[in-house]
């Protein structure tokens, strides 16, 4: 950025330095002419006249071109900088999903790791065994849901992914979804209500991942015990998912910006909670590719609620 606003203050400067060594040439060239005129001449007030009106026509063509390549500059200048600004944007966003993703992929390998090692190590009793085998497994879903995310995101970006457009049985898929989170995270208090025969238009994988990355934005950002609820339900000719939590909620100069790829909430570097800045945005494109309506307000007293309207 420094050499941006090097190069820039030195083009106005060398514009400023070309319009005052025009006007004092044109001065110049003004009074050189006035001397050459004879004060005897009965023309001379005339002739006169005519030179000043000649060098002041000049001054204005000079400060006319010279406002124009001016303007012409600063709207150049303001597009080059808006780009150079999103650019290294994109570049800290893109540096903070691979510190993210490398995150992402060594806990979940760590822990799988070392339940499998003790596990060969030692002879432990049945109950243990299970509870181990159970939080490597849990690992290894979240290690295949980051793999997903990312490997989905490539391919709807480059329009790769052929996209299925059959009748879905929205709330069979719903329910057992949330019947899986629910034996996964027994600690919350979850709170179904998905009405039955609500049929959807559209991808059963993408529609899945769509509700499975709010499922895990809301285990993700709720407190232990805190309410989860998950709603299905038909309004007029509309189908209505919403997804109440009872977390820290999302402030209002946040709620646009959360859909955006690989934007997260907060430093990266002060970040806790784990996540790529994926999961949001894929469930944005997805509810766009089902011309679906995705949205998160308030909820009462705290918390959020993402509503995707079909």
């Amino acid at each position: 950025m420094f050499v941006y606003w090097f190069m820039l203050v030195y083009i106005i400067a060398a514009l400023v330095w070309w319009f005052i060594a025009l006007q004092q040439q044109n001065n110049q060239m003004m009074n050189y002419r006035l001397e050459q005129l004879k004060q005897a001449d009965s023309h001379f007030i005339g002739k006169s006249e005519s030179i000043r009106g000649e060098a002041k026509r000049k001054t204005v063509q000079y400060i006319g071109e010279g406002s124009t390549f001016l303007l012409l500059i600063m709207i150049t200048a303001a597009f080059v900088y808006r780009a150079v600004r999103r650019q290294l944007k994109v570049q800290q966003q893109q540096q903070n999903f691979m510190m993210a993703v490398t995150h992402e992929l060594k806990t979940p390998i760590a822990v799988a790791k070392l339940n499998l090692e003790t596990l060969q190590r030692y002879e432990l009793d049945e109950e243990k065994r299970k509870r181990m085998i159970g939080i490597a497994l849990l690992e290894t879903n979240r290690l295949n849901a980051l793999a997903g995310n990312i490997l989905v995101s490539s391919q709807l970006e480059g329009g790769n992914y052929k996209m299925l457009k059959e009748e879905i049985d929205f709330s069979g898929l719903a329910q057992n979804l949330v019947n899986d989170y629910i034996r996964r995270f027994p600690e919350k208090n979850w709170q179904p209500g998905i009405e039955p025969n609500m049929m959807v238009k559209g991808d059963p994988l993408l529609l899945q991942m769509l509700l499975n990355n709010l499922l895990e934005n809301a285990v993700k950002y709720s407190p232990k015990n805190a309410l989860i609820a998950v709603e299905l339900k038909k309004e007029a000719h509309n189908i209505f998912l919403k997804i109440k939590d009872e977390g820290y909620g999302v402030p209002d100069a946040e709620k646009k910006k959360i859909f955006g790829k690989f934007y997260r909430i907060g430093n990266e570097s002060t970040r806790t909670a784990q996540g790529t800045g994926l999961g949001l945005y894929l469930c944005n494109k997805i509810a766009k590719d089902h011309s679906a309506h995705i949205a998160v307000t308030d909820n009462s007293p705290a918390g959020s609620i993402f509503t995707v309207k079909f």
